[in-house]
């Protein structure tokens, strides 16, 4: 599946608070991630700037609600709004969560975890090959946090790993999550990325969050910098494997200086080309 994927850079997460860095700074800024649901209802006016962007940078759609976990098929038409949101933009991938966001009838919220077992990873896996076939183009899973851990047969690199086996999708590999999830339910990461198939892995995420101090959770806000342990995690991910794409996500405490957010994508291309140099001309 990645052999002809294109290698896209290093990126940021568009919010509408981000608009004039990224009009201003678009040079140092390689690609666009969308969030889909914010765009694929959309009217004529904001439909519109997205093409607009998409004539400058590349752009990926990155949903929040298509709910691979639950029980139902996705929403026809919610596919056919996704299909037509990535021809127009031309996308070379979409991507969303491995989780759950609804039932029939309650809207959960929050991407919530699913009770990983062998079985519900190859269901979840034919349904995640019918959705790319769909849409037409690949599609990546992530990674999520989650603060509380069910008790399951397998762990979550093996879900993964099981999912992976029974698709051809790809991974977009949230590192920031890894270390959140590390460090709440006290594994290891490298362990993580030494139990599942990291040559899956497409795109990456990088985001910073809120510490836990003592004994508190950590949490995933995607409002501070990138800290230094998943700029590490990137380092080692790298040392395994070549990836296509790395995007920085921030939602919320937008920094008042916009080259605080630049300095970590330049630093993201930097490890991108420092380790694979060959890769942006391919």
């Amino acid at each position: 599946m990645r052999s002809d994927l294109p290698y896209l850079g290093s990126g940021l997460g568009y919010r509408p608070e981000l608009s004039e860095t990224i009009t201003r700074a678009g040079d140092r800024i390689d690609w666009l991630e969308v969030i889909t649901e914010n765009h694929l209802f959309a009217p004529a006016e904001q439909r519109e700037h997205l093409r607009e962007l998409a004539r400058r940078f590349p752009i990926v759609p990155h949903g929040v609600e298509l709910s691979l976990g639950s029980p139902r098929e996705p929403d026809g038409e919610y596919l056919r709004a996704l299909a037509e949101l990535v021809d127009e933009v031309d996308a070379p991938w979409f991507s969303d969560h491995l989780c759950f966001t609804r039932t029939d009838q309650v809207a959960l919220g929050l991407l919530a975890p699913l009770p990983r077992t062998r079985e519900l990873a190859r269901d979840l896996a034919r349904k995640a090959q019918r959705i790319q076939d769909s849409v037409g183009v690949p599609f990546l899973v992530e990674n999520i946090t989650y603060y509380v851990d069910l008790a399951t047969p397998i762990g979550e690199a093996q879900f993964i790993t099981e999912f992976l086996e029974h698709c051809d999708c790809g991974l977009l590999l949230d590192l920031a999550n890894l270390d959140i999830n590390a460090r709440n339910h006290g594994f290891d990461p490298i362990g993580f990325l030494d139990s599942i198939p990291v040559e899956r892995v497409v795109q990456v995420h990088l985001a910073g969050g809120i510490d836990g101090r003592g004994g508190e959770l950590s949490i995933d806000s995607h409002g501070e910098s990138v800290p230094e342990r998943v700029w590490a995690l990137l380092t080692e991910l790298l040392a395994r494997t070549r990836i296509r794409a790395t995007l920085v996500e921030r939602d919320q405490n937008f920094p008042d200086d916009p080259a605080e957010l630049l300095a970590e994508v330049d630093r993201a291309r930097t490890a991108l080309l420092g380790a694979h140099p060959a890769a942006a001309i391919r």
